[in-house]
């Protein structure tokens, strides 16, 4: 017999028999720590029970908090302007104004106009159209346009749609695209005639920092067109000089706000995934405080795509946030008044040009801020 063999059968049956002893041991234990533990529930027909029982589930509903992190910050940050710490605010879902549309104040802040999805997905999916359906219908019931899903789906007849047929719905009204070796950012947004900072904002489009596009990736294109198609004309902001616009508008709460700056046009809409508003301007003008306030944050304190920003409490439940700048002229603990000037606008964070990015919140929710400026 190979002597190796010889000693290795009697190590493994010593290892097996005292592993067994060990079992034994370990349950004789167990079962003497459960005689007491009933001895104590027991004791007085179970007058402990009930304290052993809440005791219990406090502790356990403790360490359900404490894991969850709504302490440790994502449900306390999540209200929080970008510079106070914690997940970028681009990918909360807190952001939508729609957890709380019972609060009077927050539902007249919201503008109908914008859709905004209750359930926000990354990816297209496939909808099997059933009886009854039309094209309008199943649009509205993803909060998508027409014509995203006729040109999703290249139907020339958009009244031809028939039970059982499978219809691609994109997350967002606008267009796909697949990256093609050569394709960049400002290329693909002007061939859908699309605004590249909106394609850069879409937060399921993976698009890495410096910008650099993956052959073979899915783009959802917001608000694009196909080449062939009418692209719809941009909606005008009003124009003022940005030391004292004339006129202003009150919004529940107490508060009063101007716009901010001027530029070519709004390049970009309040959505679930971006809530502010963006206002381009390539000749880089001023930006004032849309009301007057205390400055909470002041510079670049973190990593997140806002860039250089202001932050202005005002006080009355209402906080702003203007991103992007290229200088800063106000300090953290300043007050400002309405008008003032507080820096000027940039491209710095994941900018693709020249523009301000313009939030505001109430009670720490954010809202359309074209329901106040208007």
């Amino acid at each position: 017999m190979n002597p190796l063999h010889s000693d290795l059968q009697p190590f493994v049956k010593f290892i097996a028999f005292y592993l067994q002893k060990k079992i034994v041991r370990l349950a004789l234990y167990f079962e003497s720590f459960k005689d007491q533990l009933v001895d104590i529930l027991m004791f007085k027909r179970g007058i402990l029970q009930k304290k052993v029982w809440h005791t219990s589930m406090i502790g356990l509903s403790a360490f359900g908090i404490i894991t969850s992190g709504i302490f440790g910050g994502e449900t306390i940050v999540s209200s929080s302007f970008p510079g106070v710490g914690g997940t970028d605010p681009r990918f909360i879902n807190d952001y939508n104004p729609t957890i709380d549309r019972d609060d009077p104040v927050l539902n007249s802040l919201y503008d109908s106009r914008t859709q905004i999805s209750r359930k926000p997905r990354a990816e297209i999916i496939e909808y099997e159209v059933k009886s009854g359906d039309i094209l309008t219908s199943v649009a509205n019931k993803f909060n998508i346009s027409v014509e995203s899903i006729k040109w999703a789906n290249d139907l020339s007849d958009v009244d031809r749609i028939k039970p059982g047929q499978n219809l691609k719905i994109l997350p967002v009204s606008g267009v796909a695209h697949t990256v093609a070796s050569g394709d960049t950012l400002d290329g693909v947004a002007k061939k859908y005639s699309a605004q590249s900072q909106a394609i850069l904002d879409f937060p399921f489009n993976d698009v890495p920092d410096d910008f650099k596009l993956k052959v073979g990736q899915v783009l959802i294109i917001p608000e694009g067109v196909p080449p062939k198609a009418v692209a719809p004309k941009a909606k005008q902001a009003p124009r003022f000089i940005a030391q004292g616009p004339s006129t202003t508008f009150t919004a529940p709460g107490g508060g009063n706000f101007v716009w901010p700056t001027y530029g070519a046009g709004i390049s970009q809409y309040f959505s679930w995934y971006h809530p502010g508003i963006d206002i381009p301007n390539k000749s880089l003008p001023a930006i004032i405080a849309s009301d007057g306030g205390v400055v909470t944050v002041a510079g670049w304190p973190d990593n997140f795509g806002y860039g250089n920003r202001v932050v202005l409490d005002h006080g009355n439940g209402y906080q702003t946030l203007y991103a992007h700048l290229s200088n800063i002229y106000v300090t953290v603990g300043q007050k400002v008044s309405r008008g003032q000037t507080i820096g000027q606008m940039g491209s710095t964070g994941r900018s693709t040009g020249p523009h301000l990015h313009f939030e505001i919140r109430y009670k720490g929710i954010a809202v359309n801020p074209l329901a106040i400026l208007k």
